[in-house]
């Protein structure tokens, strides 16, 4: 059985998602976070770089929650997850899936955790930090409304859901407690997310991980 090593509303959220969409039996493990579970001789064995999550199917051990999805979405074709390979919706949903974990949530634990680029004790620029990583989260989810006014459909590449999907509504509302203007104020992004919260998957998962309103 497939096995997700996960934290509640940490990067494992949009795998834990996608699990849940599958619809197959699986096992989830939280990791004892608080007390550097994480960080754990046995855990560093499954990812030697002490992070969150961690996919156990079979022989198969992966970390990187984007790698992980598309895993998923490979291993379960009838999820119709992703649309067919070779195809142009294909090359597009790699796009939007690597640029959501590449440019975006760097952007996003900048914002959480600005004290990592600045000397210990600097707390002014700490804030500095914080403040311009926010502004450019801030520009690049005016992209996701773009993308969306542009084809006019439900999901993020168009009229069909799909594993992006979960990338895009767990980073989303990770800019829940923005100053300026969080996902959800978009008007486009906002109606979206209203939609992902629809989902039956979407509901199982934040009962599970016991996360609290507001959602996003």
């Amino acid at each position: 059985m497939i096995q997700l090593h996960y934290f509640p509303g940490n990067a494992s959220m949009a795998p834990h998602l996608l699990l849940e969409e599958i619809g197959q039996p699986f096992e989830l493990k939280q990791v004892d976070r608080a007390n550097n579970g994480h960080k754990s001789a046995d855990y560093l064995k499954l990812n030697p770089n002490g992070l969150i999550p961690v996919l156990v199917d079979g022989e198969t051990v992966l970390y990187e929650a984007a790698a992980i999805l598309l895993h998923l979405a490979d291993t379960h074709p009838a999820a119709g997850l992703l649309p067919a390979v070779g195809t142009a919706q294909r090359a597009q949903a790699y796009k939007w899936l690597v640029w959501l974990t590449n440019t975006v949530q760097p952007a996003l634990l900048a914002y959480f955790y600005p004290e990592r680029w600045v000397k210990e004790g600097n707390s002014d620029g700490a804030a500095e930090v914080q403040a311009q990583a926010e502004a450019r989260v801030v520009e690049l989810l005016a992209q996701v409304e773009a993308q969306l006014s542009q084809h006019g459909g439900n999901w993020l590449l168009g009229a069909d859901y799909s594993a992006v999907d979960a990338m895009a509504f767990m980073l989303c509302r990770w800019t829940r407690g923005f100053t300026s203007r969080p996902a959800r104020d978009f008007p486009l992004i906002g109606a979206y997310l209203q939609r992902m919260l629809a989902r039956p998957a979407v509901q199982r998962m934040l009962a599970t991980e016991q996360l609290p309103a507001p959602w996003i």
